[in-house]
């Protein structure tokens, strides 16, 4: 910022409208504006400040006045107070790497019983451009009424007025910044808002204000705390679902080793005869029932005996009996037909013819002599007529029995055989203590099968159900997500603005942090170097801390020892205060203006010529001075001369109490007119 131009109308003092070319020229920084004692230059350094921030303005003529009290005596008292005062201000300010030049108009007069003020800012923002294309050029300012309504927060990112005070300031008056806890108040706020870091606080602010205003509507709330609370459920059961899943592995292969186990003893136990002894009871029962079932078959087969069936023995001579039984029977009734067959062949032969009867007769007399021969027997044992029937019954019977028998042998055989087996498998039948152990271990490892397939079971139902859990909740959620897709964008826009948002507010703390340390050691570097070179003692001070919690500076001698600042004299402190702001300005780039009232007030002669030969060519790169007479001598000024821009002398008439500017300084061309 370089302060251009500043006109003065009838403001306090000054009479008449007074203006004072400020433009600084090629290594020549200095303004320098001499005035004796009440001649104006507290009030050219006021009306800086009071065009600038208006009822804000820290002026050393207001003290306690309310501010439109000052305004009213600050108007000339020779001027008409219903056209009142005006303070122009014109300046330029490098912004986005180009130069604008504004012209700051600040008036205010009285109507009646009211005072009015007015600010009116003209802004020239292709000033730099023509400067560049033509090296010089004429501003061509153009109102700006949304600055001029909003000047107080433009000024701000210009030239805050914690700056300013620093930037603008009473030489005489600084040396209460060589108080620690005054310079602490001074070193936070110049390093906060000088050197950039209250700009990452307020962007840390800003983004914070930026998070709080991303809300949902409570509906959206709503209905996003569903999708979120069953997303959570899902991943709950997915885990959970996971875990069973593991779970039924590691049960299935527990039972894998379990069974494999039981199979290895229930074949040691085999091959001990584990299974006979296990069935030595089942066997015995079953031999027992042989037995049983063995002594009705043999009781049968004695019954049997008892009967016909012997017979089968003489199997020949019952066939010898039945052909006897059907000779005699035969026998007997051939002799029962003779009798009848006589008896009809007699009827018959009467009846027929007697040619015939003669053949006739001899065929039946041959049929009768056949039938005769039968009934005579060779041997006649008188057999029962019904023999044949009975040996017909004692077949049948023979039959039966045979067949039983046969049956009831088989059977026998068979029990016998079945015996035989039991009795072997009997024998095999270990003794109870060499598989006992084996049978324990197994009744054990039977138990624990049994056991970890009930856990396997357990484990696929639980699976299973966790499946059915999953399956239900994505369907669930898949439905919320479509229904509600709009809300979860914005609010997925929302969360990914907080987090980045809060990841940015992190960095910013931490460059904060990294920042305020980096340019506080700048700092101590460079006003200690700015203290070196303005004291004459240069042993008094070997460092110099500031501390970054409580920014209080702190002073060491060669000794490390502390300094107590109520040690240093006026001059030494006041030069402590001016390398305080002269190393503030350093660090900051000397990019704002000087403004210095009564600059050497208590320093000795030394101390004198260290500022103007040192310190005020280097404050910045403009630099104005405000001198008595006593101040800036023609001593002093000669050691200047080459770092000064302009002169101005403050010419104050005791007789109309009023200030006039005229160029030249004493001992130059303003000579003539200083009084």
């Amino acid at each position: 910022m370089l302060l251009r131009k500043i006109t003065l109308e009838e403001f306090g003092a000054y009479r008449g409208k007074q203006s004072l070319d400020l433009t600084p020229k090629k290594n020549k920084p200095i303004i320098l504006i001499g005035g004796l004692n009440g001649c104006g230059k507290t009030t050219l350094l006021d009306a800086i400040q009071l065009v600038l921030y208006g009822n804000r303005a820290r002026c050393s003529g207001r003290g306690t006045k309310a501010y439109e009290t000052y305004l009213r005596e600050s108007i000339n008292r020779k001027a008409d107070p219903s056209r009142g005062s005006a303070i122009t201000l014109e300046f330029t300010v490098m912004t986005g790497g180009h130069e604008h030049y504004y012209r700051l108009v600040r008036s205010w007069h009285i109507s009646g019983k009211t005072l009015k003020e007015f600010l009116n800012v003209y802004v020239d923002e292709t000033y730099g451009e023509r400067v560049k294309a033509q090296r010089s050029a004429e501003p061509e300012g153009k109102f700006n009424r949304l600055l001029s309504e909003g000047w107080a927060d433009h000024v701000e990112s210009l030239l805050p007025l914690e700056i300013a005070s620093l930037a603008f300031f009473d030489g005489e008056k600084i040396e209460s910044l060589a108080n620690p806890e005054r310079a602490a108040s001074v070193i936070e706020s110049a390093v906060h808002s000088l050197l950039g870091v209250s700009t990452v606080q307020q962007l840390r602010n800003d983004l914070l204000a930026l998070q709080r205003r991303q809300k949902l509507s409570e509906e959206e709330q709503h209905l996003l705390d569903n999708i979120r609370a069953q997303e959570a459920e899902r991943e709950a059961v997915v885990s959970q679902y996971d875990i069973a899943h593991q779970e039924l592995a590691h049960s299935r292969s527990e039972l894998g080793k379990a069974q494999r186990k039981l199979d290895s003893l229930e074949k040691a136990f085999a091959d001990e005869g584990g299974d006979l002894f296990t069935r030595r009871v089942e066997l015995e029962n079953d031999r027992k029932q042989a037995l049983v079932r063995l002594a009705q078959v043999r009781t049968e087969l004695t019954q049997l005996a008892a009967g016909p069936l012997p017979l089968l023995m003489v199997a020949p001579l019952l066939d010898d009996v039945r052909q006897q039984a059907r000779i005699e029977q035969e026998a007997q009734q051939s002799a029962q037909v003779l009798e009848v067959l006589e008896e009809r062949d007699r009827w018959l032969l009467e009846l027929m013819p007697d040619a015939t009867r003669a053949e006739v007769l001899k065929r039946l007399d041959d049929d009768r002599a056949e039938r005769a021969a039968k009934t005579q027997l060779a041997v006649d044992l008188r057999l029962p007529h019904d023999a044949l029937a009975q040996l017909t019954v004692l077949d049948e019977l023979l039959q039966r029995d045979t067949q039983r028998s046969a049956q009831l042998l088989h059977s026998a055989a068979e029990l016998a055989e079945h015996l035989d087996q039991l009795d072997r498998q009997l024998a095999g039948v270990p003794a109870q203590d060499k598989v006992e152990a084996l049978q324990a271990a197994r009744g054990e490892q039977i138990v624990e099968v049994t056991r970890c397939e009930t856990t396997r079971d357990r484990a696929t139902a639980k699976l299973e159900d966790l499946k059915r859990r999953r399956e239900h909740v994505t369907t669930l959620l898949e439905r919320a997500h479509k229904e509600f897709v709009r809300t979860k964008v914005k609010a997925e826009e929302v969360e990914r603005v907080i987090k980045y948002s809060e990841k940015a507010r992190d960095t910013l703390e931490r460059f904060g942090s990294a920042l305020l340390e980096r340019h506080i050691s700048r700092l101590e570097v460079a006003v200690l170097q700015s203290f070196k070179v303005l004291m004459r003692k240069q042993g008094l001070v070997r460092d110099l801390r500031i501390d970054t919690d409580k920014f209080i500076l702190t002073l060491a001698d060669a000794d490390g020892e502390a300094i107590d600042p109520a040690r240093l004299s006026a001059g030494e402190r006041q030069l402590l205060a001016v390398s305080l702001l002269w190393g503030l300005m350093r660090v900051a780039g000397n990019r704002l203006p000087s403004v210095i009232d009564t600059p050497l007030g208590r320093l000795d002669s030394r101390h004198r010529e260290h500022l103007v030969d040192r310190y005020f060519p280097n404050a910045s790169d403009q630099v104005l001075l405000l001198s008595t007479d006593e101040e800036i001598d023609e001593y002093l000024l000669g050691r200047l001369e080459k770092s000064v821009a302009h002169t101005y002398t403050l010419v104050h008439d005791d007789t109309e109490f009023t200030t006039a500017v005229v160029e030249g300084y004493w001992w130059s061309a303003g000579a003539s007119h200083a009084g």
